[in-house]
């Protein structure tokens, strides 16, 4: 039985909010189903936590009214921009734009890159037909809550056959818990497109608590080729949940690079759907852990597509007393021949009152596949240190050139120098070192 809930927002404010922001009909039409679903669905259950035990009442009130871009970057968010180069960026502020810009060039072969707010009302049938259809609404109460409350976002659309050789970047700062935070951010990428995209979640220093309930939509086409890398830098104070959903068709691919840099909660789920026949999906995921924080991440590949391949590396780092459930699922249907999936988690504990369980699951409904995983849960080797030492290394260097050898695989992959410094950077803040 579900158990009856508090909504944080009546259906009568929803729809008056979304009116006063100029939404569309059909968008406040959405909204309001979705939070009558989040009154009915339950919780998603997460493997060997309780999610109902984390704080995930306090959302914000409405925003109503946006404002205006300033064209200004804020301070805090200025070092994780490449200099000189700000002309395909999107910064919002607690959902509002704050900066946004697009280069020329990329305009006049059709891109579209935007606040999703704008996005619904100058090109709302190609939104429409995409928004929340690899997330859905009615999934679970998480969902449903996020389709009727998301406010800011992106909107990113490459036409058929473009090819951009230089990242997209967007950055999401929070630093006021009495607004709604939840950004969507919406991809499609047409036949044959070629695109990378960078965003990075940042919070500055608050007392009260407050929800990230966000989702990621990533569509790609025949032949198309994505980039996606995120890294999510929330504080303590911050619940942080995330869905991250890609649909990939014939021949097209999908790279996830993700950075959980967290300080508080977080749960997330990538999954790539791979729907078509030669869809490929790389995931490398990489998470550290402190304090007492909780972490349930999710990797997930699904294959349709006869020929397709999924690869998932997921590495968690965990000090203190904090813990981390990581899930890896390969589920390949019935018709998927030739498909092949491979995963690897790994979770090293530097603490003993840290805890880690990796839990690789091949869900396999097809005889002609090749699918394989590794799973291992431990402290540093204390061969390794003593190699390292031998060679006249102190103990605490080779203890971090140990650990950041074993998160190498996804550092090294971010597509932004800036950002790959900036991730560097939390890691050994993070560390403690």
């Amino acid at each position: 039985m579900t158990t009856q809930i508090l909504l944080p927002v009546e259906s009568d404010q929803l729809k008056k909010a979304s009116l006063s922001n100029g939404e569309p009909a059909w968008l406040t039409e959405s909204r309001v189903n979705a939070l009558g679903l989040a009154a009915e669905l339950d919780l998603p259950k997460l493997e060997k936590m309780k999610i109902e035990r984390w704080n995930i009442q306090d959302f914000g009130a409405l925003r109503q009214n946006r404002q205006e871009i300033s064209q200004q970057l804020p301070e805090s968010v200025a070092s994780l921009v490449e200099l000189g180069d700000q002309s395909n960026l999107i910064v919002q502020r607690n959902g509002d734009v704050v900066f946004s810009r697009i280069s020329p060039e990329l305009a006049a072969k059709g891109v579209i890159f935007t606040d999703l707010e704008t996005a619904v009302r100058d090109h709302a049938d190609l939104v429409k037909s995409y928004l929340h259809t690899a997330v859905k609404s009615d999934e679970n109460r998480l969902t449903a809550l996020h389709a009727a409350l998301w406010n800011g976002g992106v909107f990113l659309y490459v036409p058929k056959n473009v090819v951009i050789e230089t990242p997209l970047q967007s950055i999401f700062l929070l630093d006021d818990t009495t607004t709604v935070f939840s950004p969507h951010v919406l991809i499609v990428a047409e036949s044959n497109s070629r695109v990378t995209y960078v965003d990075n979640y940042i919070s500055g220093e608050f007392s009260d608590k407050i929800v990230h309930n966000g989702a990621a939509e990533v569509f790609v086409k025949s032949g198309a080729k994505v980039q996606f890398a995120t890294i999510h830098e929330l504080n303590e104070n911050t619940t942080d949940l995330i869905y991250r959903r890609s649909v990939v068709e014939n021949d097209g691919s999908i790279e996830w690079i993700i950075g959980e840099m967290n300080n508080g909660d977080s749960m997330s789920e990538t999954l790539s759907v791979l729907k078509g026949n030669g869809s490929l999906s790389d995931a490398k995921v990489i998470a550290v852990g402190s304090g007492s924080q909780k972490l349930n991440l999710t990797t997930k590949a699904v294959h349709f597509g006869k020929s397709s391949d999924s690869q998932m590396i997921t590495r968690a780092v965990m000090r203190e007393k904090s813990t981390a459930i990581i899930n890896g699922i390969t589920k390949i249907e019935k018709g998927a021949t030739k498909a092949n999936g491979e995963q690897t988690e790994k979770v090293l504990m530097l603490s003993p009152k840290a805890r880690g369980d990796a839990n690789p699951i091949l869900l396999i409904d097809e005889d002609d596949v090749t699918a394989g995983h590794a799973a291992s849960v431990g402290q540093v080797n204390p061969e390794q240190i003593y190699y390292l030492m031998s060679r006249g290394i102190s103990r605490e260097v080779a203890e971090r050139l140990v650990i950041y050898g074993f998160l190498a695989p996804v550092v090294s992959d971010i597509p932004l120098e800036q950002l790959q410094h900036q991730l560097q950077e939390l890691i050994e803040r993070k560390l403690g070192q």
